[in-house]
């Protein structure tokens, strides 16, 4: 590190904000590289949720419910509620209402993550990389995957397959085509070219959108809770360090308690997006 007692904020900052990859990237747009620690977290926080979905259908009894299996209810008809409020086909919310659930769970479970100590997964993976026989300073590893746009992307990118399939199912390929180059502005030869321009601009700007909201959200928090551990990192004895030591719980503290609706919030975001969504691609124009 550059400073001898220990690192700088700027350095502190950027080493948090530095993916564990499979390699350097070679160019700002490099699809041969993988964040390994964002592929983890999210593989291992899918499975835990999917397996408390299950504990909570396993565990479920016909007679009073405990607190777990009635917060699992609320959460499923909250959810049911939305799905068939927005897509009316039946058939397609077999599928669809238990695909939102997941989504939420899911993105909830990974933005829980940044509630918990900035510091306290990438130490203990220092101490890990250390002990393997390499430089702890060069132990990268970032816990919040939903800060990362390549995930963020990647869900909102998943959710357009999905659309895509559910045009060409309700309304037929030849249907759908037709649409393409007819709406918004009607079925006339000359307005094809505009019309094909602007549901290309909308699949675009939808999917863009998407991630780059929950995105954006997540990586604003976590830059907050690094701002607050550097004012708990700078606390001495002296009068201004007892200060920034106050102000490091306080602050933590304050914005900790908000975070946990933020983190609901844009869970909740993104579920209804992707409900509205799949509703739009059953409607017919």
């Amino acid at each position: 590190m550059a400073a001898e007692n220990g690192p700088t904020a700027g350095e502190y900052i950027i080493h948090h904000l530095t993916h564990l990859q499979t390699a350097k990237p070679k160019a700002v747009v490099d699809f041969s590289v993988f964040n390994l620690d964002s592929l983890f977290f999210s593989i291992l926080l899918g499975v835990m949720g999917c397996w408390l979905l299950w504990l909570a259908a396993r565990k479920a009894t016909a007679g009073v419910p405990g607190r777990f299996q009635a917060a699992v209810e609320i959460l499923v008809e909250m959810v049911d509620t939305q799905a068939k409020g927005i897509v009316h086909n039946a058939q397609s919310r077999r599928f669809v209402a238990p695909l939102a659930l997941t989504i939420f769970v899911w993105i909830f479970l990974l933005n829980a993550m940044d509630l918990f100590p900035v510091d306290l997964f990438p130490e203990i993976w220092a101490w890990m990389y250390g002990a393997a026989g390499h430089d702890p300073h060069h132990a990268y590893l970032r816990v919040v995957p939903t800060a990362d746009l390549s995930i963020t992307m990647g869900m909102s990118v998943s959710v357009l397959l999905i659309c895509l399939y559910y045009n060409i199912k309700i309304k037929g390929l030849g249907g759908w085509i037709h649409e393409l180059f007819t709406a918004p502005f009607g079925n006339h030869w000359a307005l094809y070219p505009f019309n094909f321009g602007m549901q290309m601009i909308e699949f675009v700007a939808k999917t863009v959108s998407h991630g780059m909201r929950l995105f954006g959200n997540m990586y604003a928090g976590e830059l907050i809770f690094m701002l607050i551990a550097l004012m708990g990192g700078a606390w001495s004895l002296s009068a201004m360090g007892v200060g920034l030591a106050v102000g490091h719980v306080i602050a933590g503290t304050a914005w900790a308690i908000f975070h946990i609706l933020i983190i609901t919030l844009q869970a909740f975001v993104f579920m209804m997006l992707t409900l509205v969504y799949l509703g739009q691609a059953h409607d017919h124009h």
